[in-house]
């Protein structure tokens, strides 16, 4: 690693355990005081319509290290506007984006803050590439594997927000994020935020899904040529969404901040208590946890950010689970906005990347549909919260 990127994230906080009014003790991750650390129009995503200037918008980013750098791999998208749709599933009138495909441009950054484009290189899901899905390509998990950089994503076969069924797997890998291999999409089945472990456990290859709205663990039974081949392989994809009552991991419910939907946020990381698992809530975010953040109201559907442990030789067995947010949105730029961060989606961060540098745990993460922020924390005290205050909900 280099000394830019060591520094930097020595600057990062630590994170803490603060006390709620009912006695129970919440880990907060720290905000970098310096957020959002890519803006849309640091890297050129802006336009203008009727002689008025637009913001565009670069988020969801998967990060890895790569050579003594972190890449990052947002969705990008300009000249969209906004627009409404009926959510059939909420039965409530919503806020989308109409008129835009999302690319992904991988960033480079020496320090792990200040970001550029890198080799302006370009994942395209506008169906000049293939013909898999044409609305765009979103959310690329970075997943090192086997000597390479898996890239995970999802591919819109439908236009975005409008359709249900529209999401499918999105399968890449690099070796250097400047030349990337396609791969083909997991067809049988809806679904995104698919995130594979970085190893076999006891011969396994076991992925991480989202089939609405609970957190699925399925095992690959071709291994990683599963991912590389997905058509070859269509039969054990099926499998798995058809057994996917019996390989059900997390469920919504449990709690309110969690009642809406739950789905995988970044790589899986390995601790010597368990594996990691970052992952993101949507719901209602209560007064208790609200005023821990200096909110005075309540936030009636918003996206946080949570934490489970899993059981390093049986990840099926969940250890503990966070029984509240570990970040929720807080700031204009991941709730509502302002005059100098607007936001396209309001009350959403959404963690896709991390990375641990000498203990300490990075997630990048998306915020307000429009931006990217750092959190971080030290990664032993997480998980001794979570090992200790914890109890399985699941």
């Amino acid at each position: 690693m280099t000394m830019a990127l060591d520094q930097s994230f020595q600057k990062l906080g630590v994170g803490s355990v603060v006390s709620l009014n009912s006695g129970e003790g919440m880990f907060k991750m720290d905000s970098w005081k310096e957020n959002p650390i890519v803006k849309p129009q640091d890297i050129g995503l802006t336009w203008h319509e009727d002689g008025q200037p637009k913001i565009g918008a670069a988020f969801n980013g998967g990060a890895e290290v790569f050579q003594d750098k972190i890449i990052l791999m947002p969705r990008c998208h300009k000249g969209y506007r906004e627009g409404t749709f009926f959510d059939e599933r909420l039965k409530i009138e919503r806020r989308c984006l109409d008129n835009y495909v999302s690319e992904v441009w991988p960033l480079a950054s020496e320090d792990g803050i200040h970001f550029t484009r890198h080799q302006n290189v370009t994942i395209r899901g506008d169906g000049s590439d293939h013909q898999d899905f044409a609305y765009g390509i979103e959310d690329i998990r970075i997943v090192r594997h086997e000597g390479k950089y898996l890239l995970i994503g999802c591919g819109k076969i439908h236009v975005a927000f409008k359709y249900q069924n529209a999401d499918r797997i999105a399968i890449y890998s690099t070796d250097d994020f400047v030349n990337i291999t396609y791969h083909g999409i997991v067809e049988p089945f809806d679904s995104r935020n698919a995130i594979p472990f970085s190893e076999p456990i006891n011969g396994r290859q076991y992925i991480l899904l989202r089939f609405h709205p609970n957190i699925h663990l399925g095992v690959l039974e071709s291994g990683t040529d599963q991912l590389l081949n997905p058509s070859k392989h269509k039969e054990e994809w099926k499998k798995i969404h058809e057994q996917r009552s019996t390989n059900l991991l997390l469920q919504v419910g449990h709690y309110a901040h969690e009642k809406e939907k739950i789905g995988p946020g970044t790589q899986v990381i390995k601790t010597d208590k368990g594996w990691l698992l970052i992952y993101h809530a949507v719901g209602e975010i209560g007064k208790d946890i609200c005023k821990a953040y200096n909110l005075a109201e309540t936030i009636r559907r918003g996206y946080s950010v949570c934490a489970a442990l899993l059981d390093l030789d049986n990840p099926r067995r969940v250890l503990c689970r966070t029984r509240h947010p570990i970040y929720v949105p807080s700031v204009p730029h991941e709730l509502h906005g302002n005059d100098q961060y607007p936001v396209d989606v309001p009350a959403v961060v959404f963690p896709v990347g991390a990375v641990v540098r000498k203990d300490k745990l990075v997630i990048y993460a998306g915020a307000g549909d429009k931006y990217i922020i750092i959190l971080s924390c030290n990664l032993d005290d997480l998980v001794t919260y979570l090992h200790e205050d914890c109890k399985c909900a699941a």
